[in-house]
């Protein structure tokens, strides 16, 4: 370990030989201002750089995270990776040198994909893994995300265990060259990855003579998405395609999809995907512009999988957003549709404890255990297309087959303080109004009222058989969380 300053951009590209970092020794031991609300989400720690999302916590959380894991798994390798944002790099030494304050030794892939470090956990004999990204939020945001040895996001009680150690008043050490692990930079192992990604697909599998838009939303899949679709011969154009901290995920990406579906179009494209910022969803687009979400592509890739036998109990996992008509229209199948709350974590939770094999988010977050240990936007992108292909048909005539969703209207109001955000119940005039809503549906539709897990925001949901009616409630209760909720009025 050396003490003087060295960025990112000064170490060398090393597939082994001991890379330096800086000494935070004076942040690893600075007192921290933590809300009494929980730091852990339902995708880690996220958050707006600057305010609690700091180099100092995150030298603090790498360091408590160190203790936990090394306790758990013994000393090993974590592997580490990021998405474009300004903030990633400094985050990502600053983690670094937390986990190796304790004896573990971090490999750090650099700019990846989510899933990137998830798969390779396992792969690689590793004990844990580290994502700083914040996904879809925009580019002032960051977040720090914690994989487990099997590769899959940490347990609800390990993430528990870090925030304990982190608020525990016991003594830091101090980084040094006897005690600390190694830090090594191991980029190339993301062509392994992508390499494993393919040979999930079938032996032969060939994308020629389909054309292919992606937006790789200025963020972690800019080089890798590329670069998969074009090895499997595919004609590729690429939006938003370079990494760039300042634009990832703004008026792009998986939340902004219009730049696409124009795109598609204007190429007479056969399909198109986007990513959000650390790739680990997706949402796809048909030749006629048309957005495919997650639903439709659990319903599809589901099908496909029901029809080979590769489903157990003929089960699809999803979350209490998921569309009224894919329930039922997966339930006309024979099919079990199980809906959990919102979080991916909730979603594999459900899929462990029922052995089933394919899950997700109508956002795009699809977990499939046969190929893939986390959600994955590339690899479900590349199984999509491979459907597709297969079909014989497009991806619009197989939307057009699926099933008709019910109206649907999703609407966010920003609250900006987390206590009041986090304690929404305790609002009377909104739990009123909720009610009256689901009385006016008469058990034709639902409402569904949450505090985000990754961003300030209050989200509220209608979904009814009656376009009017979705309208209707949903600018009703939206009002009411900005008159009440906004000024705390309750």
């Amino acid at each position: 370990m050396v003490s003087s300053p060295v960025r990112f951009a000064d170490l060398t590209n090393a597939a082994s030989g001991r890379q330096v970092l800086r000494d935070y020794s004076n942040l690893l031991v600075r007192p921290l201002l933590l809300p009494q609300s929980p730091l852990f989400g339902t995708d880690g720690i996220r958050g707006r750089v600057g305010d609690i999302l700091t180099e100092a916590l995150a030298v603090q959380v790498g360091w408590a995270a160190g203790q936990i894991l090394g306790t758990k798994y013994g000393q090993g390798v974590v592997i580490l990776g990021m998405d474009s944002r300004n903030s990633s790099a400094a985050l990502s030494e600053a983690i670094a040198s937390g986990l190796v304050s304790t004896g573990l030794t971090v490999w750090h892939l650099g700019l990846c994909p989510t899933p990137c470090v998830a798969s390779l956990i396992p792969v690689m004999g590793a004990i844990g893994g580290v994502m700083i990204s914040a996904s879809h939020n925009p580019p002032e945001d960051n977040g720090i995300k914690f994989f487990g040895a099997d590769g899959r996001k940490l347990s609800w009680e390990l993430q528990e265990a870090i925030e304990t150690q982190l608020r525990s008043p016991e003594p830091k050490v101090s980084l040094n060259l006897e005690n600390a692990g190694e830090y090594r930079l191991r980029p190339e192992l993301c062509a392994d990855y992508l390499q494993a990604l393919q040979e999930t697909l079938p032996a032969g599998t060939n994308f020629s003579g389909l054309k292919i838009v992606l937006d790789t939303a200025w963020g972690a899949a800019v080089d890798l998405a590329p670069l998969g679709f074009q090895q499997l011969g595919a004609e590729v154009i690429c939006l938003h395609g370079q990494a760039d901290g300042d634009r990832i995920n703004v008026h792009c990406g998986s939340t902004h999809l219009e730049t696409l579906q124009a795109a598609v179009i204007d190429h007479q494209a056969d399909l198109g995907f986007a990513f959000d910022g650390d790739a680990d969803r997706l949402m796809a687009i048909d030749s006629q512009g048309r957005v495919v979400d997650g639903d439709y592509i659990l319903y599809l890739w589901g099908k496909s999988l029901l029809e080979a036998g590769q489903l157990p109990q003929n089960t699809i996992v999803t979350t209490v957003m998921a569309n009224l008509g894919f329930e039922k229209a997966w339930e006309a199948l024979g099919g079990i549709f199980l809906r959990t709350p919102v979080g991916d974590q909730h979603v594999q939770a459900a899929m462990q404890s029922t052995g089933a094999m394919l899950g997700g988010e109508q956002s795009g977050h699809i977990l499939c255990p046969h190929y893939s240990v986390s959600g994955d936007g590339l690899l479900v992108a590349m199984h999509l297309t491979q459907l597709v292909k297969n079909s014989g048909t497009s991806l619009a005539n197989l939307r057009d087959s699926s099933f008709t969703t019910y109206p649907q209207v999703l609407r966010n109001v920003r609250v900006e303080d987390r206590e009041t955000r986090l304690s929404w119940q305790g609002c009377l005039e909104l739990r009123e109004a909720i009610v009256a809503a689901e009385q006016a549906m008469a058990g034709q539709g639902r409402i569904l009222v949450r505090a985000s897990g990754t961003e300030p925001l209050i989200r509220v949901m209608v979904e009814a058989i009656d376009q009017e009616m979705v309208t209707y409630w949903a600018e009703q209760l939206v009002q009411v969380v900005e008159n009440h909720l906004l000024t705390k009025a309750y």
